[in-house]
C-alpha cells in the first residue's frame, strides 16, 4: 500500500508541471518584472508562470484575484480579473443560459487587453470536460 501511495505522489509530481510552469522570480526577465511593478505598484506579492512564450503574474488587488500577461520584453498584453458567473453582463448570462444550458459555468473573468478592449471569459464544463468561451459585453462570441 505504501508503494502505491509513493507511486501516486510521484505521478502527480510529474503531471503538475505540465499544467502550469511556475517560475521563480530570479527566472523572470527584468523587463517583465519592471512592467509589472510599474502597472501594479501597490501589489507586494505575486507568482509567476510561463504562458506560452509569455509570462503570467498572478496576484490579488483590491480583494480580487487577478493576473497579468506580460511579454519577456516587458509589454503588458492583458489583465484578467476573476468574478462570479452572476457578475457577468446580463447579455452574456443570457447567451450562456440559451446556448450552454447543458453546461455549468465553473469560472468567470473580465479580460482587458492592452488596447483597452474588454471581453468576458466563462469556463464551462460538461461531463468532466472544460472549455473557455469568450464573449463581448453584448453576448456575442469574441475572438481571442
Amino acid at each position: 500500500m505504501k508503494q502505491v501511495l509513493i507511486l501516486a505522489a510521484f505521478a502527480l509530481a510529474l503531471v503538475a508541471p505540465a499544467h502550469a510552469q511556475m517560475l521563480k522570480p530570479a527566472h523572470v526577465p527584468a523587463a517583465a518584472k519592471a512592467t509589472f511593478k510599474a502597472k501594479f505598484p501597490e501589489v507586494t506579492s505575486n507568482t509567476w508562470e510561463k504562458e506560452g512564450a509569455n509570462l503570467e503574474a498572478g496576484f490579488k488587488q483590491g480583494g480580487k484575484t487577478m493576473s497579468a500577461v506580460i511579454t519577456p520584453a516587458g509589454e503588458l498584453l492583458e489583465t484578467e480579473t476573476d468574478m462570479t458567473a452572476a457578475q457577468l453582463p446580463a447579455a452574456v448570462r443570457a447567451k450562456l443560459a440559451s446556448d450552454y444550458k447543458a453546461y455549468k459555468v465553473t469560472e468567470a473573468a473580465t479580460i482587458v487587453t492592452a488596447d483597452g478592449k474588454t471581453t468576458y471569459e466563462a469556463e464551462v464544463s460538461k461531463g468532466g470536460k472544460h472549455q473557455d468561451v469568450l464573449f463581448n459585453a453584448d453576448g456575442t462570441l469574441a475572438k481571442k
